[in-house]
């Protein structure tokens, strides 16, 4: 296999227990060089278990984890090497300001004298004004934009983010995925966990969901969402009092004033809309809701077993 086909992260019948909780239960996966990959879902599916083994903070029960093809635990210096993990909880050193935290960071990997990088990255998460600023004095997000420049300080091919938006504000979003799109473009592997399901369909050209520590579905993102099984035609309607057994039979679902009703194809819509004005229903407004990640999400987690 030469360096171009080598997966940027393989794992083979990855098992971990807890006890009696079973956290991954024999996942395979292959995530290609230079992709934007997204893993995805519900609390307690196995997420942060796996990231966990790939960084080599646990040990599997069973199973092996290779990032760049070193073993991240016979060759576990150089899977660290080539990998940057920005982890989920706001970890850091309270003593340092933030320049010289990524200075010892770069310190760990055998790194000196590239300030010129810590200053790039500073600039590009919009942390320049803080460089010399106590960790302790910064806020959240502030925070959270140091923990990817230390994950990135050492210029790792491959990236894992972990729910690297979680409440955080819409700037700070705006400028890290305006950051890491441009890593993304330069060739770096990128692994995203959110539960903002509208960032992974946007981000990601893959995506991975798990449930009870299994991979329930793998494939690209336009497969996904082409796995939920209609559109759906949105109208504010008048005069319904309720739901007319004409619309029910259609799937259509009345709230208030909203009336849903489900559809496969374009050519529906005439017939639906006349549907609606024959049971008696002024439209007030349409909308066409097209099929989202969060409905694929909801519907490959109801069907797949636990």
């Amino acid at each position: 296999m030469s360096l171009t086909d080598m997966p940027a992260i393989r794992v083979r019948g990855a098992v971990k227990h807890f006890a009696d909780v079973h956290a991954l239960a024999g996942v395979d996966l292959d995530i290609r060089q230079g992709e934007f990959f997204g893993l995805l879902g519900p609390n307690g599916a196995g997420k942060t278990t796996l990231i966990s083994a790939l960084a080599g903070l646990l040990r599997l029960t069973d199973g092996a984890i290779s990032v760049m093809g070193h073993d991240v635990v016979r060759d576990y210096r150089r899977a660290r090497a080539v990998l940057g993990v920005v982890p989920q909880e706001l970890v850091f050193d309270p003593f340092f300001s933030v320049r010289e935290l990524l200075r010892i960071q770069s310190g760990y990997f055998g790194i000196r004298g590239n300030d010129d990088w810590i200053d790039e990255l500073l600039a590009s998460l919009d942390l320049t004004a803080k460089a010399d600023t106590n960790m302790r004095q910064l806020s959240g997000g502030m925070k959270r934009r140091v923990l990817v420049a230390q994950a990135l300080v050492h210029k790792p091919p491959v990236i894992v983010l972990d729910e690297p938006t979680a409440g955080v504000d819409v700037e700070l979003r705006q400028t890290l995925w305006a950051f890491i799109r441009k890593l993304n473009e330069a060739g770096h592997t990128i692994v995203l966990t959110t539960h903002y399901l509208e960032e992974a369909e946007a981000l990601c050209g893959r995506i991975a969901m798990l449930k009870a520590g299994r991979v329930v579905a793998l494939d690209s993102t336009p497969n996904i969402l082409g796995r939920v099984s209609h559109h759906a035609l949105k109208l504010r309607v008048a005069g319904l009092s309720g739901l007319p057994a004409a619309l029910a039979a259609l799937g259509a679902v009345l709230q208030a004033d909203s009336l849903e009703i489900p559809f496969a194809s374009h050519s529906q819509l005439e017939g639906l809309l006349a549907a609606v004005r024959e049971a008696g229903a002024e439209v007030l407004e349409v909308e066409i809701a097209t099929p989202d990640l969060e409905q694929a999400f909801v519907q490959i987690m109801q069907g797949a077993s636990s």
